[in-house]
């Protein structure tokens, strides 16, 4: 699953606002006159850019886009919507939160710890799934959970898998402190499993199916233990979402019509699942595997729901403590309420003044209803 995380540390997406000297309130109220009115008088933007990385869960992105799907409903409100493939799904975040794209897939943990962390206000507009057994920890030496206790654990550092390890961890007892993790690219995880020297891995699919074929491993702990924790996500940025909801119309309506065709077994389905197999690099069978393994919210009304439980906010609060632990709110961050995030019915959790992230659920609603 591709999940991983480096953090931003640059103030990526932050404004910079650069004014001469002025000595009299006069000239100021010229000045501010004068920026109202070059945006007041700006022509409405009607060119967006949305990138992906691969992972069975965002293949419909490249589905839709091929078969023209994401055009159709981009033509239906005037707009025209570039779907963007990156190979680097952290480094697609990072130009994200640049200001490279007007959005992006990523996790839950990631658009907090990345563009929300690095100060860009961010709105999830579609949640497409979470990961219901993608990710796992793989053992070679341990037959349960406690018995990594003193190992090393090989894993991108700070990503899903890490914080999937400590809720691992926690379920039977132990803690981060128990065991040593050792930073590994997602890309070399596979093969340095095969070797003798590494015992112990987390890791999403399809590298996860890869590692648990290696003779004597065994799972110890999926995310299908933690269900609706790790969440995979089309985010937007918010400014860009307030000026123009058409964009995350056109998106969701053609989200959702993608996943009605995928969903079927008829004809349609399976050639669209074919192609998003084979631009994944794996054949339909193993994709089909990968798909039994994620929580795919084939309908608005699924995903409406989920973003509405009160359960997301919990949640959001698990991550933002693991998320704190490890310094990946930033070094302005006091304590695991730094960053503040908004849910359906005006709900908030942490700090309202630094509103960073938000759950939106209105275009999901309006999929539901027929309304888009």
């Amino acid at each position: 699953m591709t999940h991983s995380f480096t953090q931003c540390t640059s103030a990526a997406g932050s404004s910079k606002l650069i004014s001469p000297k002025l000595s009299t309130r006069l000239s100021l109220a010229v000045l501010a006159l004068a920026v109202a009115s070059t945006t007041m008088f700006a022509a409405p933007k009607t060119n967006f850019k949305v990138a992906w990385t691969i992972y069975a869960g965002w293949m419909p992105w490249d589905y839709g886009a091929r078969k023209g799907i994401v055009k159709k409903w981009a033509d239906k409100y005037g707009i025209k919507i570039d779907v963007v493939q990156l190979n680097d799904y952290v480094e697609s975040i990072n130009q994200y939160t640049a200001g490279s794209f007007d959005g992006c897939v990523m996790t839950n943990m990631d658009a907090l710890t990345i563009p929300a962390a690095g100060g860009v206000d961010s709105t999830a507009v579609i949640i497409g799934d979470y990961s219901n057994g993608n990710d796992g920890i793989v053992s070679k030496s341990a037959k349960s959970m406690k018995e990594l206790k003193g190992q090393k654990v090989n894993l991108v550092e700070y990503s899903v898998s890490h914080y999937l390890l400590e809720r691992g961890l926690s379920s039977a007892g132990l803690s981060a402190k128990d065991v040593k993790t050792v930073n590994t690219s997602d890309a070399d995880i596979v093969s340095a499993f095969n070797s003798p020297s590494m015992k112990n891995v987390v890791t999403w699919n399809p590298q996860l199916n890869e590692v648990k074929k290696v003779p004597g491993a065994k799972m110890l702990f999926d995310s299908s233990k933690i269900p609706g924790e790790i969440i995979d996500m089309m985010v937007v940025n918010t400014q860009t979402l307030k000026d123009n909801p058409k964009l995350g119309k056109a998106l969701t309506g053609a989200w959702f019509e993608i996943m009605g065709i995928m969903s079927k077994n008829d004809v349609k389905g399976i050639e669209a699942r074919t192609m998003m197999a084979k631009a994944s690099g794996t054949s339909l069978k193993e994709y089909q595997s990968q798909l039994a393994t994620t929580k795919m919210f084939y309908t608005a009304a699924e995903a409406q729901k989920f973003t509405e439980d009160a359960k997301l906010i919990t949640t959001m609060g698990e991550v933002s403590k693991f998320s704190y632990a490890h310094g990946l709110l930033g070094n302005k961050a006091k304590n695991a309420n730094f960053i503040g995030m908004t849910f359906p019915a005006n709900k908030v959790l942490g700090n309202p003044k630094n509103m960073k992230l938000r759950f939106d659920s209105q275009f999901m609603k309006q999929a539901a209803q027929g309304k888009l």
